[in-house]
């Protein structure tokens, strides 16, 4: 792993990086355990976690279009830090962190300037259907992004699968109506799949609690139960800054 430096803009220490192995290479973002910020309401550590379970569930569910996204152990963080900042500021030393395919767009081109467009009402439908399930806490319109073939990608999912309702997202134009028949479906095959047994979704449960789990079927059962998008909650339903 070859790190080129620093993306701005990220609340935790985030490289952009290349990754090979013998025969390909390819850019990748990188996002250390050792460089989350602490948080009250999330365990220390866990954020990269949370990152790789969503995109399990993206896959298994079919949908939203998150990069591939996995956990590896990069190198020790001396390696990464900038010159001048002493590793012991950083606290426990973990070379864990997640790897996500780079994925070149347009940061001029997100859910504000998007959602006007016909041909992306599904995706973003979508979206906001698996931001309910993993209960994302920090879904912001620079968070969804237009891809170079025209797909509609989504990126940074470390604050989710809280047990507490936690949802905040700018995309609520679709609350309270029904949820189209195909995407009913694809939940419903999710959620027959959603057990320790399934080889791809089994691997949910070393990435989060029990207790995180649990939520994650209730917040399901309970979308198949009503049919319909999720309404916000009565507490702060919106991230800020919503870009």
């Amino acid at each position: 792993m070859e790190s080129h430096g620093l993306l701005p803009w990220s609340s935790n220490y985030t490289f952009l990086v290349t990754v090979r192995d013998a025969f390909l290479e390819c850019l990748a973002v990188y996002k250390p355990q050792w460089g989350e910020r602490p948080l009250w309401d999330f365990p220390r550590g866990t954020l990269c976690l949370r990152e790789v379970a969503a995109y399990l569930v993206s896959e298994a569910l079919g949908w939203p279009f998150i990069p591939p996204t996995v956990l590896r152990h990069g190198p020790p963080m001396e390696h990464f830090l900038p010159q001048g900042v002493p590793w012991s500021v950083m606290g426990r030393h973990r070379d864990l962190g997640m790897i996500q395919l780079f994925v070149e767009a347009d940061p001029e081109a997100h859910y504000f300037t998007l959602r006007e467009e016909e041909a992306h009402r599904p995706d973003f439908q979508r979206i906001a259907l698996f931001d309910y399930v993993v209960n994302n806490a920090d879904r912001r319109s620079g968070h969804c992004l237009k891809g170079p073939d025209g797909r509609i990608l989504v990126l940074d999912h470390g604050l989710t699968f809280h047990v507490q309702p936690k949802l905040r997202t700018v995309i609520w134009e679709f609350a309270g109506q029904p949820i189209p028949d195909e995407m009913l479906r694809d939940l419903e095959a999710f959620r027959r799949r959603l057990s320790r047994s399934d080889p791809w979704m089994g691997v949910l449960w070393k990435l989060l609690s029990d207790e995180e789990i649990e939520a994650l079927q209730r917040r399901l059962d309970g979308l198949l139960e009503t049919r319909r998008f999720p309404r916000p909650g009565p507490g702060r339903h919106v991230p800020w800054p919503p870009i």
